[in-house]
């Protein structure tokens, strides 16, 4: 154990043991006595800290701060969960707690499984982002950011900035009194613009987040480039034409787009769908799923990124985990329950939204790896199609994998070359089938800037997405013109 480890358990054991509400011993003997004959379980101990601001029509909207926190305590006996939380950090909330949770006790003793291994590799700092920049700081950065555009952009009509962090402290208890502690910062910037020319109004809006204090944020460069963004897509939108419908090749650009095989792919690869056999990969174990050159990792280990995580809500460190490898599904993400039932190992994918609710398998950040094509031989195979650079909201039928996602920003294909701006464009399709229809992996991997919030069973969590540049060889467009 380092001494940042030590210092995490320091900051932790301050904040929900140093004021008095909870003692470390009587804890101790009342997470061993709730967990007592079960298979697995912990306290999960959380506080968070939260402030959110939003300028629009040149004012501050809005602007919140909040401080919550709380426990969480699971049993787990077989399949069966017992789990009892509460916003109280006190030793009677606790004992009611227990009293709930050990009835899933099934009276034939279980083995509590064995706890996570200690990690020493710490993805982020646990600077506390809130508390690093004054408010007026804040503010007058949107009033700058605003002015920025507007005087820019006479085009511009409105425009919408928010700046949010969070600073969340959870520890985890588990029988026999081992613990494990994590701070974790978390900052985001998104900037929209609505730009007019007539009685035409278009869209274009940007973000970029990751675990750090604001940091370059404040940078003018660094909020230049995003404002920039948001206007360059507001007036490509402004240029667009009616996108064309029907079976084509399709190319994603770089980064973001992989938020489609977050969906579409990511979903079907965790632990509890294939136990429960209603993933449209269950069974395929070392079956050929993709195309060759399609390689599709997990890894909640990279320094900074908004999926990442030193430890999971379980208290396993998260790893890289190959799912789809050269075109072969050989890996799931698995949190502890679910890897116990399938007799695998936890992947430290085990995520929680907050202290209010039981961890479940969850992405961490999600991507496909790059091959060998330039980007521009890929645009230049196709004769005709659609690119698609930016991508908004979708749906998707995990047992099918069926998909419909809406593309933000799109261009027409025509022989070779990117031509119109397209609007009102859709990709419809099966995640199963369009990862066997990739044609081109370009050698442009990268992630997206910090962004994507997963939601799973009413539970949301940041991630990470992304992937190189690809052409799917045909997949249906939804659109409004004549392909």
């Amino acid at each position: 154990m380092t001494a940042k480890d030590i210092n995490h358990l320091a900051t932790a054991d301050g904040l929900f043991f140093g004021k008095g509400a909870l003692d470390p011993r009587k804890t101790k003997k009342t997470v061993d006595e709730a967990l007592a004959g079960c298979d697995d379980g912990e306290l999960f101990l959380e506080y968070v800290k939260s402030e959110g601001l939003s300028f629009d029509d040149g004012k501050l909207k809005s602007a919140s701060y909040d401080t919550t926190q709380g426990f969480g305590l699971r049993a787990v006996s077989g399949e069966v969960t017992g789990f009892a939380h509460a916003s109280a950090l006190d030793e009677q909330a606790l004992k009611r707690a227990a009293a709930t949770v050990k009835q899933v006790r099934s009276g034939k003793g279980g083995t509590l499984g064995e706890s996570p291994r200690g990690t020493n590799q710490l993805l982020y700092s646990d600077d506390n982002p809130i508390d690093g920049e004054t408010f007026e700081k804040k503010v007058a950065l949107l009033q700058e950011i605003d002015a920025y555009i507007r005087g820019k952009e006479p085009k511009a009509r409105q425009v919408s900035i928010s700046l949010a962090a969070s600073w969340q402290v959870v520890e985890i208890i588990r029988a026999g009194g081992w613990r494990a502690a994590d701070v974790r910062p978390l900052v985001r910037l998104n900037v929209s613009v609505v730009c007019a020319d007539g009685d035409r109004m278009e869209t274009g809006s940007t973000g970029s987040g990751r675990r750090a204090a604001y940091g370059d944020i404040f940078n003018t460069d660094y909020w230049k480039r995003e404002a920039d963004e948001a206007i360059r897509q507001s007036l490509v939108n402004l240029e667009s034409v009616a996108a064309p419908a029907g079976e084509m090749p399709v190319v994603l650009g770089s980064g973001w787009s992989g938020v489609l095989w977050h969906e579409a792919v990511g979903h079907g690869l965790e632990g509890d769908f294939h136990r429960k056999k209603t993933s449209m990969f269950t069974k395929l174990m070392g079956e050929t799923v993709a195309s060759p050159g399609v390689t599709v990792v997990d890894d909640g280990t990279l320094a900074d990124r908004r999926g990442s995580l030193t430890i999971d809500d379980e208290g396993t460190p998260t790893q890289r985990n190959v799912l789809i490898e050269n075109g072969r599904l050989v890996g799931l993400m698995q949190d502890r329950m679910n890897a116990r039932l399938m007799g695998a190992k936890p992947t430290g994918n085990g995520r929680r939204q907050s202290h209010a609710y039981a961890p479940m398998p969850r992405m961490t950040n999600t991507f496909m790896l790059g091959g060998d094509k330039d980007p521009k031989e890929i645009i230049a195979s196709v004769k005709k199609g659609l690119y698609c650079a930016n991508f908004g909201g979708g749906q998707v039928d995990i047992v099918s994998g069926k998909f419909v996602f809406s593309v933000t920003e799109g261009y027409l294909i025509e022989d070779g070359k990117l031509t119109h701006p397209v609007k009102g464009a859709t990709l419809i399709g099966s995640g199963s089938q369009a990862l066997t229809k990739v044609g081109m992996v370009g050698n442009d991997s990268k992630l997206d800037p910090g962004i994507g919030t997963c939601g799973k069973d009413g539970q949301g969590v940041p991630v990470g997405v992304g992937q190189p540049t690809l052409r799917i060889d045909a997949l249906t467009v939804g659109g409004t013109a004549t392909a």
